[in-house]
């Protein structure tokens, strides 16, 4: 049996799945709980203090006939300090966090001042990018090289926008090479699931790791 859902259910009103409208998250994002790739975005602000950002909402692909690979954020908000910083400096760094870096990333939500250093204030390291002028997170396992592209609003007159970055370069740990999955590799947001038919009276957001399943092609 599958539910179907079109409208938001009756009993998702009043829970956070209405309000979280406030906060630019449609209800179906909470149904189909839909995981997203979770890295720190670092860029140069425009003062030359380093600044960082949790991101998700993200897709990967290669384009170009083969020649390039590439990375959508889908969703920058125009408020921001990486909005800004990428409109002026065009470059960025995305920064893989392992399992036991997150509640240490997550401190650089709450240390975002324009004056602020925004990685070393959060207890990180910063190391300067190969190709670009952008700061790296030296404790991340990987760091991905990027240099901006293009960006779109996906509905005219939003105060969100998509932005594309080509990835240009990238680090990663020599203990990473054989397998960056498992408990501390890369780590996924699955944003507040709730089940329509069984709604708690509370939630949260998880973080998720990658289990091998299934192999698919050998090449």
């Amino acid at each position: 049996m599958k539910y179907q859902y079109k409208e938001m259910p009756e009993s998702m009103r009043g829970t956070y799945g209405e309000f979280a409208k406030n906060f630019g998250f449609d209800w179906k994002e909470f149904i189909m709980g839909i995981p997203t790739p979770m890295f720190l975005v670092t860029t140069y602000k425009s003062n030359g203090q380093p600044n960082a950002t949790m991101q998700s909402w993200a897709g990967f692909t290669s384009a170009n006939h083969g020649g390039g690979y590439y990375v959508i954020l889908c969703s920058v908000n125009k408020c921001g300090h990486l909005y800004q910083s990428l409109n002026e400096k065009k470059v960025a760094v995305l920064n893989f966090i392992s399992s036991d870096l997150y509640k240490t990333c997550m401190q650089t939500i709450q240390n975002n001042q324009f004056e602020t250093n925004e990685i070393t204030s959060s207890g990180l390291t910063v190391e300067k990018a190969s190709w670009i002028e952008a700061p790296m997170v030296a404790e991340c396992f990987m760091n991905l090289e990027c240099q901006y592209m293009w960006e779109k609003e996906i509905v005219p007159g939003d105060d969100h926008v998509m932005i594309c970055l080509e990835v240009v370069g990238g680090h990663i740990e020599k203990d990473y090479m054989e397998d960056m999955f498992g408990d501390k590799g890369v780590l996924y947001n699955v944003h507040y699931p709730i089940n329509p038919e069984d709604v708690k009276e509370k939630g949260c957001d998880y973080v998720a790791a990658l289990r091998k399943a299934n192999q698919s092609y050998e090449y």
